[in-house]
């Protein structure tokens, strides 16, 4: 359910502009492919775009209340509320009458008993907004995580918001521009919380929500992580994850519509597809999986430091051993190289990334998973937790006082920044990304919480947690969310509970390392659902491919952009570098080096597709 867009003025009559707020609602058509909801007002206009998961029949959204013939309050959310059935029945004994089954008019009616702290009351992930038409105020919210995006752009006389940015670009008020920090912001991959890289826009923090009236603007937090004291023992700490996990789980699998698990082979998704199969199996039901693979990849893949072996063995583990109902994607190169999938990537995620491939194939394994499911799980938020990612774990990169995924990049690729190795030398000099990344880490690691006593060691550990947590997860979020929603799936993320969430924030390092490997508190709560090979492997980032025709197609790509003379990106780019990367043969091959040609063939795309104008 799960696309919306909206425009509050005080100044103006909107019921003369259903059009701009329709056009809006157009450009999320992808989120919501079943259906399109509009309801104007003289001074506050909302647009939907329907995913449908519950409330099949009567679902759609927005959702007026009215009395006595005068409105009182409309709602609209993208996302799900999990626990809508049981608010229902609470508001129902508080002489709330419903109309629908659906999660949308819950939250409408929760507004109207609670307030704005009905959000406390609130289960899932959600992006929500009401009107208030007795106060004429706007409310936004976003859930406690950030999974759902929200985005909103003051105006002078009120306030534009939509699921996504390329709905506000539809709006006349709305200019593409990025200024200096825009740029640097792409070009570290910071993943500042409540700042998207285009002027003027805001993004709303992960657990926040916003107030808009007349002449005043609001913007508070409701729920934050808070730092404990831990005092249980390492099997007493294994139960309780088991337990969080077990919770989250029963409140995930809620749906309508069938639902399926993203299945790597690695321990997250494998946890998350036991955990659902550990639910459905007594129903007589199995969990539909899904794993991405690309074409001759056994063939030539070749061990590193990051990648001990192919992910489908081990895929192949879990199903034996739970006997899911399996499907695995098989990608070609041709298909990751493919104009069309490339730029619809971009138009899901509305920022050029330099993740390249992990990008197009992630789509294409959406675009095959939404002919199965409409909603699917993945294991997001478990490296945050568990502090998986092994530059947390090096003790350079996570010392080196910026943000460990920009330091790796340093220590390992001497990088200015992601996908930053083409720039023109004076522009990095003149922008500085890493001194930005570097004042953005600090900014982040200022706000966690933290216990007076604490050890150094535990709260360096507790600020890489936290700067995961926040900038990290909004990275993820935007890459899973979007490219999932932009094929019509939702996502949901069972480890982005935020019971599990602040348990795991809380423990201390060397209960975090009671084992000396990465996530063995987790390892040890999902020991007895999965097979051996999968709890004992190390972890391993997402695939991509090795196949060297996708290098070549890259690297035709980049030939037409250095032939191009009207290309947007040349001012940025060292050209004689570019030319250089090109005309040598093996110098795309690793992905950090494709990387520095991704990010400049997408800032191209992006420049002009969107029309990007550039303040530097």
């Amino acid at each position: 359910m799960s696309g919306i867009a909206g425009w509050v003025d005080f100044d103006r009559d909107l019921r003369r502009n259903r059009s701009t707020v329709l056009a809006m609602t157009a450009t999320l058509a992808c989120r919501g492919p079943d259906g399109e909801g509009l309801w104007v007002s003289e001074h506050a206009a909302f647009g939907h775009r329907r995913l449908a998961v519950f409330d099949l029949a009567d679902g759609h959204q927005p959702v007026e209340f009215s009395e006595g013939g005068e409105v009182i309050a409309v709602a609209m959310h993208s996302g799900s509320i999990l626990n809508h059935d049981q608010l229902r029945r609470e508001l129902t004994g508080r002489g709330h009458r419903f109309r629908t089954g659906g999660d949308t008019e819950v939250l409408l009616f929760a507004y109207l008993e609670w307030g704005e702290e009905c959000v406390h009351r609130l289960e899932g992930t959600f992006a929500g907004a009401v009107w208030d038409a007795r106060t004429r105020q706007l409310w936004l919210v976003r859930d406690r995580l950030g999974v759902e995006p929200l985005f909103y752009y003051p105006t002078p006389t009120g306030v534009l918001f939509a699921s996504e940015a390329k709905a506000l670009f539809a709006h006349p008020f709305v200019e593409a521009e990025v200024d200096g920090d825009g740029l640097r912001e792409v070009m570290t991959y910071s993943g500042t919380p409540d700042f998207p890289p285009y002027r003027g826009m805001r993004r709303l923090r992960a657990g926040r929500m916003a107030r808009f009236g007349e002449g005043s603007t609001t913007v508070r937090p409701y729920w934050t992580v808070q730092a404990h004291e831990h005092t249980e023992d390492i099997p007493s700490t294994v139960a309780t994850i088991r337990g969080l996990l077990e919770e989250s789980m029963d409140r995930n699998l809620v749906s309508e519509v069938p639902l399926g698990s993203l299945l790597s082979g690695g321990l997250d998704s494998s946890g998350v597809v036991a955990l659902a199969d550990r639910v459905l199996k007594p129903r007589g039901e199995s969990v539909r999986t899904f794993t991405v693979n690309f074409s001759r990849h056994e063939d030539n893949f070749r061990p590193s430091d990051t990648r001990e072996a192919v992910d489908a063995p081990y895929a192949a583990d879990v199903v034996a051993h739970l006997g899911t109902t399996h499907r695995s994607v098989l990608i070609d190169p041709a298909e990751l190289a493919d104009p069309i999938a490339r730029a619809a990537v971009l138009r899901a995620k509305d920022l050029p990334t330099p993740l390249g491939d992990m990008n197009t194939s992630l789509y294409l394994l959406a675009r095959e998973v939404a002919q199965h499911v409409r909603v699917v799980m993945t294991g997001e938020a478990a490296d945050s937790i568990f502090h998986g990612v092994a530059w947390n774990r090096d003790p350079v990169e996570s010392r080196m006082g910026t943000f460990p995924w920009v330091a790796r990049g340093i220590v390992r690729d001497d990088a200015q920044g992601l996908g930053c190795g083409l720039f023109d030398p004076d522009l990095l000099k003149k922008l500085a990304p890493l001194d930005y990344a570097a004042q953005r880490y600090r900014e982040s690691i200022a706000e966690a919480p933290m216990l007076d006593d604490v050890s150094e060691e535990d709260r360096h550990m507790r600020e890489l947690c936290w700067v995961h947590l926040t900038n990290f997860m909004e990275n993820q979020n935007g890459h899973t969310e979007r490219l999932f929603k932009a094929v019509g799936v939702e996502v949901r993320m069972p480890y982005c509970d935020h019971r599990l969430v602040e348990y795991g924030y809380n423990l201390p390092w060397a209960l975090q390392n009671f084992d000396g490997r990465e996530k063995g508190l987790l390892r040890s709560a999902l020991r007895d659902l999965l097979p051996a090979s999968v709890i004992e492997r190390r972890k391993t980032p997402y695939p991509v491919t090795l196949d060297s025709a996708y290098e070549a197609a890259l690297r035709a790509e980049g030939t037409r952009l250095l032939a191009d003379t009207q290309a947007p990106v040349r001012e940025l780019l060292d050209l004689s570098a570019l030319r250089a990367v090109l005309e040598n043969p093996g110098t795309l091959g690793s992905w950090a080096a494709r990387a520095n040609l991704e990010l400049p063939l997408q800032l191209n795309s992006w420049l002009r597709d969107y029309g990007i104008r550039l303040s530097i």
